[in-house]
């Protein structure tokens, strides 16, 4: 047997196999895990398709100068508030809202004050039983969760904190539940979710209405009412489940609005 031409046939296989190898190791690199850095109890549902706001604390704005321009009492009133409702606030902060919801629902009205962060949450707390506020209870949320009992809110308040929601959809999906759900006949008396924020860039501390409304249309939400009051901060929208509600893995993530 010529050992020389063996090994000179073997070479093309030695090749082959060399090259098989590397195909394999190239194959087996790591795929980055687009969920690392999502909550567990977020990642049924689809992440968020633009950037999120960072926090950016929980004062949007002294109370004096949000009085003088008397905007709490318009989105009060463009929120149809009444004596009696019982409404949650979402993202508190220094309770704001909380306190004049408060006064606006009356003695048989009720307030659920709600944020994530649990320093505010505190001095909510501290305020709340310094202005003996009766008809208002305080619970502490998730990023992905705002953990409100079923089927018991006429009016849910978003105030300038919805940019801030890491995960919308799943937020949005687990907020659906409690808003409180009445028709009489084909008329609609149940409750709304009332957003007040920017119309500015996302890393800017806002978000464009129309991704807003694209955003809460995919859960299952109508818009019902919008008015944009600059000085006031912003723009203000109202919306209104409807349909059966999309499970998550149906959910179609919005595209990038501008």
């Amino acid at each position: 047997m010529n050992i020389f031409k063996l090994h000179r046939l073997s070479l093309p296989l030695m090749a082959l196999a060399a090259f098989a190898v590397a195909t394999s190791l190239t194959g087996c690199k790591r795929v980055p895990d687009v969920d690392a850095d999502r909550p567990e109890t977020a990642r049924a549902f689809p992440p968020a398709s633009r950037p999120v706001s960072d926090l950016a604390g929980n004062q949007w704005s002294t109370e004096t100068a949000r009085d003088t321009v008397g905007e709490a009492e318009e989105i009060m009133k463009a929120a149809g508030l009444e004596p009696g409702m019982t409404v949650a606030d979402i993202g508190a902060g220094e309770g704001y809202y909380t306190v004049r919801l408060a006064e606006k629902v009356g003695a048989d009205g009720r307030v659920l004050a709600q944020d994530i962060d649990e320093d505010a949450i505190k001095r909510l707390a501290d305020r709340v039983a310094r202005d003996a506020l009766d008809n208002v209870s305080i619970k502490l949320g998730a990023p992905d969760d705002p953990r409100l009992p079923k089927d018991s809110f006429d009016r849910i308040f978003l105030v300038h904190m919805y940019h801030e929601v890491r995960e919308p959809y799943a937020f949005l999906s687990r907020l659906r539940p409690a808003i409180r759900s009445d028709r009489d006949g084909g008329r609609y008396n149940g409750g709304e979710v009332i957003v007040v924020d920017v119309d500015r860039k996302l890393t800017q501390h806002g978000i464009p209405p129309k991704q807003l409304f694209c955003e809460f249309e995919a859960v299952g939400y109508q818009l019902v009412g919008y008015m944009e009051r600059p000085a006031l901060g912003g723009y203000f929208a109202r919306f209104r489940p409807i349909g059966k509600a999309p499970l998550p893995g149906e959910i179609k993530p919005c595209a990038l609005q501008q």
